[in-house]
C-alpha cells in the first residue's frame, strides 16, 4: 500500500524518502512525521507501516495488522466509547496516557507475529502526557530488534529534545491549492464552487482544514474573521457575532477547527501587508498558535476563547486610515 492507494495526495517526496530508507541496510528505528495538522500524516504513517512490515510470500491482512500498533487518544468516557464502537463520531481524551505506552511496551517483549518487523504509530506524539514521553523515551533509547516508531506530530517543537535527537525527521509540506481542491471534490462532492474556493483559501494547504471548513460549516466564521481583519471591531459587535456563529456549546473539535481557521485567516494577509502590519499579524498568529497548543489540554470556556480570538484578529486589522 502507498499513500496514493489510501487516497492521499501531495507527499510523493516523503514516500520516496521512506522507501529509500526501507531499501537501505541501516533503517533508522525512530521517525518523526512533522508538518501542519490536516496534511494526512496519520494516513501516511499507516501506509508506511504496512510497507515496513510486509515481507515477500507472507499474507498481509487487509484490516487491523498484528504487527502494527497504533496509539491514539482513547474515547473520553464510556458513552463516547459506545459511539466509537457504533461507528459514530466521538470525543477523545486530550492526551495519550502513560498506561497506553506501557501496554504497548508489554507487547514489545514478544516477537512480531507475521514477520521480522513491527511498527508502532503514535498519533499525535505531541499529545503525549509528560509521563508518557518519559516512558516512551526508554523504548526509543533501547528499541527491541525489529521495532520501528513513527511519531506523527503537528508541532515537533513540543517534543523533548531527547526524543527528537533519537529520531529521523520526515517533513510534510503544505499542499498546493489544486491538490486541496481535488481532495474536496472527492470527499465533499456536494459542496458548491464558492464554498470550495473559500475552503481552499482558508485551509493554507491543509486538506484536513479544508474538509473541516466544509463539514463543520465554518464559512460564516471565516466571513466574520475576514471582516474583523478588514474593519477592526471597536464596538465588539463582530466578536459577539463570532461567538454566536460558533454556537453556545461547541464541541472540542469545532473549537480546534476555529483556532486553525483563525491562524489561516491571519496568514492570508501576511504576504501582501506592509511591514508594520506584518509584525502585528505575526504576533497575533503566534498568540493563536499558543492557544491552539493549549486548547487540547486546558478546559477553556468557548465563549471567552472566541472573544480572545476575535481580539487577536482585531489587533492585526487593517489600520483605519488604510481601510478608508
Amino acid at each position: 500500500m502507498t499513500p496514493r492507494d489510501s487516497g492521499l495526495l501531495g507527499h510523493d517526496g516523503a514516500w520516496r524518502e521512506w522507501t529509500a530508507a526501507l531499501e537501505s541496510t541501516r533503517m533508522h528505528h525512530g521517525w518523526i512525521l512533522a508538518g501542519p495538522k490536516g496534511l494526512g500524516k496519520g494516513m501516511f504513517a499507516r501506509a508506511a507501516a504496512r510497507a515496513l512490515v510486509a515481507e515477500p510470500g507472507v499474507h498481509q491482512p487487509e484490516g487491523a495488522h498484528p504487527d502494527i500498533l497504533l496509539l491514539d487518544p482513547l474515547p473520553a468516557n464510556d458513552d463516547e466509547e459506545k459511539k466509537r464502537d457504533e461507528g459514530k463520531p466521538y470525543q477523545t481524551k486530550r492526551n495519550i496516557s502513560v498506561d497506553q505506552i506501557r501496554r504497548m511496551q508489554s507487547r514489545l517483549v514478544t516477537r512480531p507475529t507475521l514477520g521480522s518487523r513491527r511498527a508502532v504509530i503514535i498519533d499525535p506524539a505531541d499529545g503525549l502526557e509528560k509521563a508518557s514521553v518519559n516512558a516512551l523515551l526508554k523504548s526509543l533509547e533501547e528499541p527491541p530488534a525489529g521495532t520501528y516508531f513513527l511519531l506523527v506530530t503537528h508541532q515537533p517543537g513540543r517534543l523533548l529534545p531527547t526524543v527528537r535527537s533519537r529520531c529521523r525527521i520526515l517533513r510534510f509540506p503544505a499542499l498546493d491549492a489544486a491538490q486541496v481542491d481535488a481532495v474536496l471534490r472527492r470527499e465533499e462532492p456536494a459542496a458548491d464552487s464558492a464554498t470550495r474556493a473559500a475552503a481552499v483559501a482558508a485551509a493554507a494547504g491543509s486538506p484536513g482544514a479544508a474538509l473541516a471548513f466544509v463539514g463543520r460549516d465554518l464559512g460564516p466564521l471565516h466571513g466574520l474573521m475576514q471582516r474583523i481583519m478588514r474593519e477592526g471591531d471597536p464596538g465588539f459587535t463582530l466578536r459577539g457575532a463570532l461567538s454566536e456563529a460558533i454556537g453556545a456549546r461547541p464541541d472540542r473539535d469545532r473549537v480546534l477547527a476555529t483556532l486553525d481557521l483563525a491562524r489561516a485567516t491571519l496568514a492570508e494577509d501576511l504576504a501582501s501587508a506592509p511591514r508594520p502590519r506584518q509584525l502585528k499579524l505575526i504576533a497575533a498568529h503566534e498568540a493563536v498558535t499558543r492557544l491552539a497548543g493549549q486548547a487540547p489540554t486546558y478546559n477553556f470556556d468557548p465563549g471567552l476563547l472566541i472573544m480572545e480570538i476575535g481580539g487577536l484578529l482585531a489587533s492585526a486589522a487593517v489600520p483605519r486610515e488604510a481601510a478608508t
